[in-house]
């Protein structure tokens, strides 16, 4: 897990390859794996291969979501909100179970914050997705992962450039 861990860049630059159907069944997987508080799993997630709907995803807020388009597989995170009051975090755990999942089958990957964040004035990033996918107004988002085969390196971040003082010890 550590060499993943060590390894996992954000990736926003894809191939136009596809995924194979058995690869993205691992993503499922693991997706469907993650824990959640109590057991709840309030968590669903819809798998978007779809070029026009990741062209629209792409546009679900005013920064940060255009690497969407040219991905080839986008998984969006949601949960039902009134199954559990910290979907917020089962969510979270998920999205990084299937990043860190989707890094260890050779792909790479990229978060695209949308909870809390706004598609243009009148709207949030949220709404617009919900509206975009279907989705009831309960069925609450997350994030959206851009998945792909990599068309870009980057290296790892050097381990003498990791934030030791950000650990405290006891106190």
């Amino acid at each position: 897990m550590i060499e993943l861990l060590r390894k996992r860049r954000s990736i926003r630059k894809f191939t136009a390859d596809k995924i194979p159907p058995e690869t993205r069944q691992i993503l499922i997987e693991a997706a469907l794996r993650s824990p959640s508080s109590r057991g709840i799993n309030p968590w669903e997630f819809i798998v978007v291969d779809d070029p026009d709907i990741l062209r629209q995803l792409a546009q679900a807020k005013q920064h940060g979501s255009e690497f969407l388009k040219n991905a080839p597989l986008a998984i969006v995170v949601c949960a039902d909100s009134t199954k559990s009051d910290v979907w917020v975090e089962d969510c979270s755990i998920a999205a990084i179970i299937i990043q860190l999942t989707a890094l260890s089958v050779g792909l790479g990957s990229c978060w695209a914050q949308i909870r809390n964040r706004q598609h243009n004035q009148d709207i949030t990033a949220e709404r617009y997705i919900q509206e975009l996918l279907a989705l009831p107004e309960q069925m609450k988002v997350e994030c959206v992962l851009g998945i792909g085969h990599p068309d870009e390196k980057k290296q790892p971040v050097p381990a003498g450039k990791l934030q030791h003082d950000k650990v405290k010890y006891n106190r």
